[in-house]
């Protein structure tokens, strides 16, 4: 079936298979993932969106939409369907007086953050450079500024998105205020975002990194429960982070704004214990945001699994502490401004979680997914019985489970009402799904 045809005006570029550069546009973050679009439109403008979605409903094509390709269940690569490559759709435009950026939808975090920092600005957005502005913040946007300025769905002004039928409309307060709320922390169901208008903060353009080592063993419990006691009360510049890796417990924070203060506060963890390391590293906001960067590329498996707690109990921590020491835990601190918009506001859920979990399993020899994966998932079944629900972006193969732990049956019927308005055809499935109710 060729789609030349309906496609043959694009701004962008069409690949089929065996095309040069077919294989690079359809590799993703997880190595696991191998499949074979029969079209991939990398689009560089909005009507090439327009164009795609269109084609992609006449020839009854899946539709997956790809910007960082960083599911962990590789959702942007359809099977024998069309991939929409939003990444030549990579612009972002800064107005510093005004303290707005306009990001365009393919549109990478690192792109975000090194156009607002030339002047001093930022706004939330993750913890990997190479993450896509569009699938972290329709999930909600987790980052280092989230406790001072919100998550990023929180700080998105206003939205331009390409519908199920091909229309163009925008999202906002005062413009389609119900799709506006769905798009913050409802995902990848409503449509295709080309275009993010963000509010951007005056945070400076320097970091600390504050991180202490323990040994997991007996002491590694104590240690935990009073890092996670200090985190109660800790500066909304601080945002406790700890790990647990292959028998080593680290734990600490990362202060964004004047590095001096966050040394300051840094000797709060003096009443830990003596770490068998320390490092405190002062560096730019740049360099923060790129510190987790994937320099193996698209080359490891991955599985991951997560939860959400609402207090981190000491039984919790003893559970933590039997962590398959192949799979890494981390703990992220929320709180802060995260907590203070209503529940209501946003499709986003769970603002009074104290701290998201994850189970993050990495590797490279095919013959051990089976094992890594159970790893994974036996580490984070150990914790269910604390968690209070999941960050929708840390989903992976749950499914209608899964989504009813990221939200309230409420939300949920809402979320459905919003599907039934804007995709009643549910054409944009690959995500974590709201099913409309027909």
């Amino acid at each position: 079936m060729s789609v030349s045809v309906t496609l043959d005006d694009l701004d962008g570029q069409l690949l089929l298979d065996g095309d040069p550069g077919y294989d690079e546009a359809r590799a993703v973050w997880n190595a696991m993932v191998d499949r074979r679009p029969r079209v991939i439109v990398r689009c560089a403008s909005v009507p090439d969106v327009v164009a795609a979605v269109r084609a992609a409903r006449e020839l009854d094509l899946e539709i997956g939409v790809r910007c960082g390709g960083h599911s962990v269940l590789g959702m942007s690569v359809p099977d024998d369907g069309m991939m929409i490559d939003l990444t030549p759709l990579g612009g972002v435009r800064i107005d510093a007086e005004r303290r707005r950026a306009w990001v365009a939808g393919g549109a990478l975090l690192g792109a975000l953050d090194v156009a607002a920092q030339r002047f001093g600005l930022a706004t939330t957005a993750g913890n990997v450079s190479h993450t896509g502005v569009g699938g972290l913040t329709l999930g909600g946007g987790m980052g280092w500024l989230a406790r001072q300025y919100g998550l990023s769905c929180d700080n998105v002004i206003s939205f331009e998105v390409v519908t199920a039928d091909g229309q163009v409309v925008r999202a906002s307060k005062g413009e389609n205020p119900e799709l506006y709320w769905g798009l913050r922390g409802g995902g990848g169901n409503f449509g295709i975002v080309t275009e993010f208008e963000f509010r951007l903060h005056p945070v400076g353009t320097r970091a600390l990194s504050v991180e202490l080592e323990f040994p997991v063993d007996e002491a590694a419990a104590g240690v935990l429960a009073a890092w996670r006691d200090l985190s109660a009360t800790a500066p909304r510049e601080a945002t406790f982070a700890a790990s647990i890796v292959g028998g080593v417990a680290t734990v600490g924070f990362v202060w964004v704004g004047d590095p001096e203060a966050g040394r300051e506060f840094a000797t709060q963890l003096e009443r830990l214990g003596q770490p068998a390391a320390e490092r405190i590293v002062e560096l730019s906001y740049v360099e923060l945001q790129t510190r987790e960067d994937s320099v193996e590329g698209h080359t490891l498996r991955r599985y991951w699994k997560g939860h959400y707690f609402k207090d981190l109990s000491d039984a919790a921590i003893d559970a933590l502490l039997l962590h398959d020491p192949a799979v890494a835990a981390s703990l992220q601190a929320y709180g802060g401004a995260i907590a203070e918009v209503a529940d209501e506001e946003t499709a986003f859920s769970q603002r009074d979680t104290a701290f998201e979990y994850v189970a993050a399993a990495r590797w490279t020899d095919p013959d051990e997914d089976e094992d890594r994966i159970r790893n994974a998932r036996e580490s984070a079944a150990r914790l269910a019985p604390f968690a209070s629900g999941i960050y929708v972006n840390v989903l992976s193969d749950e499914g209608v489970d899964g989504m009813s732990r990221a939200y309230s049956a409420e939300k949920l019927t809402r979320l459905k009402a919003l599907k039934d308005v804007h995709d009643p055809d549910n054409v944009f499935h690959l995500n974590q799904n709201i099913r409309p109710t027909s």
